[in-house]
């Protein structure tokens, strides 16, 4: 198991900085690993609370760009629809739900990669669909971001704006999902990992052309995705 705990390390110093240059992207990075190190459940429960705790420092950096409006249409439906779902999902075969997630993880990637936009996905309707998904994925892996990045490709939000919104929308979304899930503590470890992977990023974001930490995102996590799918069928 050591050998796993320093791959989690790694994926949660990477994840922090794509959270920081990008505004999203710790979960996808860091779920897989971590839900592999600590079971589908308490895994979410850490990763829900890392990425909390991951847009923390970016968002007090760049709180006067988030997008209000969007945030508040996206965040809605999420949060209304996080106990529903986790009610519904209660139960269910925890290797099921840890196939689920790395399905959920490369079927976003995979969405995000070939930069999907679709004209019906904007507005008041976009924003629920995009809330409820993300919702779902949160729930279920601790990857809600797929959607609504998503979302915000598909109104052509400036990267500041986006970096932004996206670390809002997540911090408020993981707080509610951990308290309905149930919080559980990430080790002391796990927490300096997230620590100097935000150092790092805060030192990068405005080096590091965004189309490129996307790219290096989108391979990190569709490899783990890929792992934790055949690590449980």
């Amino acid at each position: 198991m050591e050998w796993l705990a320093v791959v989690v390390a790694v994926s949660i110093v990477v994840g922090a900085i794509a959270q920081s240059v990008t505004g999203m992207g710790f979960s996808l990075v860091a779920a897989p690993a971590l839900l592999a190190f600590l079971g589908p459940r308490d895994g979410v429960a850490v990763v829900v609370v890392l990425a909390a705790m991951a847009s923390l420092v970016p968002l007090s950096q760049q709180w006067r760009q988030i997008r209000w409006r969007d945030a508040t249409s996206l965040l809605l439906p999420t949060l209304l629809a996080t106990p529903v779902i986790a009610f519904a999902l209660a139960g269910v075969d925890t290797a099921v739900v840890a196939v689920a997630a790395g399905v959920a993880v490369i079927a976003g990637v995979v969405l995000l990669a070939r930069g999907a936009s679709w004209a019906w996905f904007k507005g008041a309707r976009g924003a629920v669909a995009a809330g409820l998904a993300s919702a779902t994925l949160n729930v279920v892996g601790g990857v809600g971001g797929p959607p609504v990045g998503m979302y915000a490709a598909n109104g052509n939000w400036g990267p500041v704006q986006t970096r932004a919104t996206l670390q809002f929308f997540f911090l408020l979304q993981n707080i509610v999902t951990a308290l309905v899930i149930g919080v559980v503590g990430p080790q002391w470890w796990m927490i300096a990992a997230l620590g100097a992977g935000t150092v790092v990023g805060a030192a990068l974001v405005a080096r590091v052309p965004a189309h490129l930490a996307r790219i290096a995102v989108l391979v990190v996590a569709a490899l783990g995705g890929a792992s934790l799918v055949v690590a449980n069928v």
